[in-house]
């Protein structure tokens, strides 16, 4: 049997909304980040395309790196705008 491999759980608040309404996502480190966004704005009902993900400092994220090191460089507490 094939040793599971590891995951990241992300806490994605959608940030236009005024209740802030979030969803929690779990993924594998090695998943593309740009994936979790578009399926992030997608169960928010937004347009990906448009969309960004910030740190709750407001720090600007490129999605063009893994969830892991996402998870690692920003930790599990992310905006979608």
């Amino acid at each position: 049997m094939a040793a599971a491999k590891p995951k990241v759980s992300f806490k994605i608040t959608l940030a236009s909304e005024k209740g802030q309404p979030f969803k929690v996502i779990t993924v594998p480190e090695e998943a593309p980040f740009l994936a979790c966004v578009k399926f992030a704005a997608e169960e928010f009902k937004v347009n990906a395309a448009t969309s960004a993900v910030i740190t709750g400092e407001g720090v600007g994220i490129n999605p063009n790196q893994t969830a892991g090191a996402i998870f690692l460089k920003h930790g599990a507490d992310l905006k979608l705008i």
